[in-house]
């Protein structure tokens, strides 16, 4: 069944297998979204006289009683149906007969399928969030709890400055913040809704826009016609953008991970249960989840490029090149979400290692101290800067790090400003409002 086949026409077999392509596949993750739009279409036209009272209730209680088959995992396209779109008319007309026809009234399934994804989207990017947050808070209280536990930073990937687990994971923290400015924009776009824009040059049809705006708690429409169609892949695209923001984050962390991890560093530690090992050297501990993750992260930062390359220089309307945009960012949403819950698992579990700057190797990280301590005792920096380099050159540099370290401007060591970083998630969470 294909909603536009004519009678007597037939398509090739080839062509109909390349044109459908794995749309079958990726349009069951549509499926509710289909129906919660086929239930607003349905309940206007019946408002606005367009369909009558007793069809379009009629409909919509076939379509609700469709949701629940595909809320239970009950639901499937079958063989020799086109679509999602197919397959649930084809149900609705079978529950409730021929007014199960009329529900593509004043609907072109361009805008249907637009309409699917703003809501597929603005689901997908919702569940983000609280993945988001749910980590950021994680790292944030992880930040506190170690904020004690000294680490080396590092520039160049040389030894620079003390450093401290707590700084290190309110960093990531706070760059989540940042990673979700992005995220609640992506949000913005979704929430607008093309239904109505038919193929994209509206219709005849005395529509109600702005109702079934209001039924499917959309923040606003997409007022023009021509680009509410011309909003596809736009629309995906700037999702892709913000996923690839989180992703970069969650990449560099994992990447630190599997630094830290390592036996020459050796600053973290994670249980056994939680790595892998060698199938040759029993005392491997392979941190095998932060590599998927890098690498997935990684990869998930082409999405966006990807589908700029798939849509760049299209002219306005519909483009059957809009289908391939589902392959391309679907699978990267689950990666992602896949990403954040994993590492929901493996830092409450990770240890920070005590004194680690003890160690021989890390005498000069305190040379800006050294430095510092001049400074205040009067001489000019670059002199104290030459004075504690011409130290380390002799072999006759020493500091005391029993003394402890001082460091009280915001953002430092011994001031994180948690509170300030949760206060700014805050913020951003409420751009997700409408």
């Amino acid at each position: 069944m294909k909603l536009w086949q004519k009678e007597h026409t037939a398509v090739s077999a080839a062509i109909e297998k390349f044109t459908v392509g794995r749309d079958r596949e990726f349009d069951l993750q549509l499926a509710p979204f289909d129906v919660m739009g086929s239930i607003a279409h349905v309940t206007m036209l019946g408002e606005t006289g367009l369909m009558s009272k007793a069809d379009a209730d009629k409909a919509v209680k076939g379509l609700q009683d469709i949701a629940a088959d595909i809320a239970a995992g009950r639901f499937v396209i079958e063989d020799g149906v086109e679509d999602v779109h197919s397959q649930v008319e084809l149900l609705l007309t079978r529950h409730i007969g021929e007014a199960g026809k009329m529900i593509h009234s004043g609907r072109s399934r361009n805008d249907q399928v637009a309409t699917d994804i703003k809501l597929y989207l603005r689901h997908e990017v919702t569940e983000m969030r609280d993945l988001v947050k749910e980590l950021f808070d994680m790292l944030l209280g992880l930040s506190e709890k170690h904020k004690g536990k000294l680490l080396p930073g590092y520039t160049h990937l040389q030894v620079g400055m003390p450093s401290s687990a707590g700084l290190w994971l309110g960093a990531y923290a706070e760059s989540l913040v940042d990673d979700l400015e992005m995220l609640a924009a992506a949000h913005a776009v979704v929430d607008k809704n093309p239904l109505g824009s038919g193929a994209g040059y509206g219709s005849s049809f005395p529509l109600d826009r702005k109702r079934t705006t209001q039924l499917l708690s959309f923040a606003t429409l997409n007022w023009n016609s021509v680009y509410a169609q011309m909003s596809r892949g736009k629309s995906e695209k700037l999702v892709a953008m913000a996923l690839a923001s989180i992703a970069t984050t969650l990449a560099r962390l994992s990447m630190d991970c599997c630094l830290y991890l390592n036996q020459d560093f050796a600053f973290i530690s994670f249980p056994d249960e939680l790595t892998t090992g060698s199938s040759i050297m029993p005392h491997k501990k392979n941190p095998d989840v932060f590599e998927l993750v890098r690498g997935k992260c990684n990869r998930i930062q082409s999405t966006s490029n990807e589908l700029a390359l798939l849509t760049t220089n299209l002219p306005s309307g519909y483009h059957r090149e809009m289908q391939l945009t589902k392959e391309v960012l679907f699978p990267a949403i689950g990666d992602l979400k896949d990403c954040l819950n994993i590492l929901q698992i493996m830092f409450p579990a990770m240890t920070v290692r005590d004194n680690i700057l003890d160690a021989d190797k890390y005498k000069y990280i305190f040379s800006v101290e050294s430095v510092n301590e001049l400074v205040n005792q009067g001489i000019p920096f670059r002199e104290a800067y030459k004075e504690v380099g011409n130290r380390i050159a002799a072999g006759t540099f020493k500091y005391d790090a029993s003394k402890g370290l001082h460091h009280t401007h915001e953002g430092s060591i011994g001031n994180l400003c948690t509170e300030d970083i949760r206060n700014e998630m805050e913020k951003v969470l409420r751009k997700f409002a409408h």
